[in-house]
């Protein structure tokens, strides 16, 4: 469907297969649009050829090549031109829960904040992400006057090339066209800047990438000090408007006293479309982020049609769009569910990677709800361990579309095929990662695991029946920093 990209017509035709499918396994449409809930958006597109950035010196300026060294992130906030004195705040992370704060002091009115994302060691993970949310990191940014920032990404923590990463930012950037007063509104400047230059950041500041990078996921935080360079954007930007659908089907309940409460299971069904070749090759057809998830969601409907079982509570599947614009989707549906009622749960997929062997599973949030024992005694059941997170500081749990359930109060959790650290799994998922994830060389062609994916399916679909029909409703655990958002 030429990469499902949010809002184009290969999406829309995804959208109806994925609706048809719902109805063919038994589900009902879940609101006054059918099956589809439309959303709209804001667009704006870099116009890269007709962009440029600045180092302005005291002994002259200094042409920094787009994609190369950096590349803006444009907003429908985004000015065409900003110069401005540049700060480098360490991670730019404020956390009143342990008084930590890299703002603190430091004068950003009118100036530009670079920062690496990440946090020190010593700040738990489940707060540090949170911190690390674009919402998040805005009002912090905002609030200290800041008119611009600079993102560099942790070279020790694995993720998004950043070839990958800077072409990517040549696709359409979206955001809500609702807005209220309490969404913080874009920078008029922000940039990605590759870790690997930069010394072009730090020159003449007394800094070299060297001590900062040493210092990286380390107990201490970074330094902070001005840069000895401004920075200066010219941005050229496409803007335009787009409507787009998330796909919510609906299994009701048997139990009158509980089937107006809601068990979510999401998947995103957008991925980036058509963009820039790679090896030839420009449709990013995102098979396994997120087409696989989508297909679970089907899968496990289906099963439950075979089974002829309803749990108590109700169940709502829910392919949602506008995931890789910063999970848009999800956060439209979360603040307007096309359903009455209470969503007491979501589980969430997204690219669960079955690429190889069950031989564990992977939970984000695990620790953070009673779903956590829910899910660890399922896979018990069929001799599966379950673990947390290996790798914290990807922070995924605010990454995908779990997190906008979270900030409405709903215990959730992500699942995925899991692995141990030094197995042959580790080493398939870091290749995907690498020669794979955001690429065109995510398509359908890819080795898949069907027996761990249909054991993956299985037992999702339990637990969804699980904690349908388990009396309480799932509950945030008394310790977990995320009960704050309960209702």
């Amino acid at each position: 469907m030429e990469g499902r990209e949010t809002g184009s017509p290969g999406y829309r035709r995804a959208a109806e297969y994925v609706a048809e499918q719902f109805r063919s396994a038994g589900l009902e449409p879940a609101g006054s649009d059918g099956f589809l809930q439309p959303v709209d958006f804001l667009v704006s597109q870099l116009d890269e050829t007709a962009s440029s950035l600045t180092l302005v010196r005291p002994t002259g300026t200094e042409p920094l090549p787009l994609r190369e060294a950096a590349q803006f992130a444009v907003s429908s906030s985004t000015l065409p031109d900003l110069e401005a004195e540049a700060v480098f705040v360490g991670y730019g992370l404020e956390v009143p829960e342990y008084h930590y704060s890299d703002l603190e002091g430091l004068d950003l009115r009118g100036k530009i904040a670079v920062y690496f994302r990440g946090g020190p060691s010593g700040l738990r993970a489940p707060i540090k992400a949170h911190y690390q949310s674009v919402s998040e990191r805005l009002r912090s940014l905002r609030g200290a006057g800041a008119v611009g920032s600079v993102q560099l990404l942790n070279p020790k923590v694995p993720d998004l090339p950043w070839d990958r990463l800077a072409t990517g930012l040549l696709m359409p950037r979206m955001e809500l066209r609702e807005r209220t007063p309490e969404d913080p509104r874009p920078l008029p400047l922000a940039l990605a800047f590759n870790p690997e230059r930069l010394d072009l950041l730090l020159a003449g500041s007394g800094h070299t990438s060297t001590e900062i990078l040493r210092g990286l996921a380390g107990p201490d935080p970074l330094p902070r000090f001005p840069l000895a360079a401004r920075i200066r954007a010219h941005v050229e930007v496409r803007r335009s408007t787009r409507t787009c659908h998330n796909v919510i089907g609906s299994l009701r309940g048997t139990d009158p006293a509980l089937r107006d409460e809601y068990v979510v299971g999401t998947a995103h069904l957008d991925h980036l479309g058509i963009g820039e070749p790679i090896h030839g090759d420009r449709t990013y057809s995102g098979a396994m982020d997120n087409a696989s998830g989508v297909a679970s969601l089907i899968e496990i409907a289906s099963a439950l049609k075979e089974s002829g079982k309803r749990p108590r509570r109700s169940l709502l599947f829910v392919a949602v769009t506008g995931e890789e614009k910063g999970l848009l989707g999800s956060e439209y549906f979360a603040k307007h569910p096309t359903v009455r009622g209470r969503i007491v749960a979501d589980l969430n997929m997204d690219m669960f990677l079955p690429l190889y062997p069950m031989k564990s599973l992977e939970v984000q949030g695990l620790d953070e709800s009673t779903l956590g024992p829910q899910i660890r005694d399922l896979a018990q059941e069929v001799g599966v361990p379950v673990h947390p997170d290996p790798e914290p500081d990807r922070v995924l749990f605010i990454r995908s579309d779990q997190y906008n359930f979270v900030k409405q109060g709903v215990p959730s959790l992500m699942l995925s095929v899991g692995y141990a650290k030094g197995s042959p799994e580790e080493e398939i998922s870091k290749a995907f990662f690498r020669d794979r994830y955001h690429a065109p060389a995510d398509d359908a062609d890819q080795p898949v695991d069907l027996v761990a994916a249909a054991q993956f399916n299985d037992l999702l679909g339990r637990m969804m029946a699980k904690v349908a029909d388990d009396p309480l409703a799932p509950r945030w655990n008394p310790d977990s920093f995320f009960r704050r958002f309960a209702a």
